[in-house]
């Protein structure tokens, strides 16, 4: 006991104080995505071509964070000309067609359902479904259970069975393996319920996007609630989205 103690007092306090004070991450971070408009019209379908995932509306000189991955390449090809990327972590949204952007999103506490945060204000209770995920998004999701993060201490937790729960938190892109577990696990929540996708694959296929082994988008088989961009989702996107929706 007296080493337990020991250690504590040496180690001191690990917890995060986020969000009561602001986090800044490491500049090699990217997070939302700053489109200049008035780019020009070759350098913009230059970057559009080369986008992997198809993520760049050149028409509209808009990003679809629900495709992009976050690699970054036209930023590179542009020398910042055309894209940059901030270190704004925070990009959840409560409607998909809000992820079409070009550097702003909404204040997702105003678009948040305010009997979900009667509802669940005060206790929150996810299953968490993989569902074909690569474990990049559930690692990244798990890591709000350290010490660093604490998510139990508002209120939010993961638990085993999904009649335990509040709602689901799906990453993956929903191979067709796995839609009938993930309609058989949401089917099994008691209502009212909430669904989050969380990453691009479960929201729009990700790398996946256009294969047919994979449903690659939640929303058309189950309605969403809360949409959490990111290959995989910051740890810290993740918990300003639950808070922002929820609390």
């Amino acid at each position: 006991m007296l080493k337990v103690l020991k250690n504590r007092l040496e180690q001191g306090h690990r917890t995060s104080r986020y969000p009561k004070e602001q986090i800044h991450l490491y500049k090699r971070f990217r997070g939302l995505p700053k489109v200049n408009s008035s780019c020009r019209a070759e350098l913009v379908q230059q970057c559009a071509a080369a986008c992997p995932q198809d993520a760049i509306m050149a028409d509209a000189c808009r990003i679809d964070l629900g495709r992009c991955v976050f690699c970054g390449l036209c930023e590179t090809l542009s020398a910042g000309e055309f894209v940059t990327f901030s270190q704004n972590f925070e990009m959840g949204t409560a409607q998909r067609n809000d992820l079409f952007t070009s550097g702003d999103l909404p204040a997702l506490a105003d678009h948040a359902q305010k009997h979900f945060k009667k509802l669940f204000g005060r206790s929150l209770q996810l299953r968490q479904i993989s569902a074909a995920g690569c474990n990049a998004c559930e690692a990244d999701t798990n890591v709000l259970n350290t010490p660093f993060f604490d998510l139990s201490r508002f209120g939010i937790q993961f638990v085993a069975s999904p009649r335990h729960a509040d709602g689901i938190h799906v990453t993956g892109p929903i191979s067709e393996n796995m839609r009938a577990a993930t309609l058989e696990t949401f089917a099994a929540v008691p209502s009212p319920k909430v669904v989050i996708a969380s990453g691009a694959c479960a929201i729009s296929g990700g790398p996946f996007h256009g294969s047919e082994d994979i449903v690659g988008d939640l929303n058309s088989i189950i309605p969403v609630d809360l949409y959490i961009p990111g290959c995989p989702p910051h740890p810290l996107t993740t918990l300003h989205a639950l808070l922002n929706y929820f609390k």
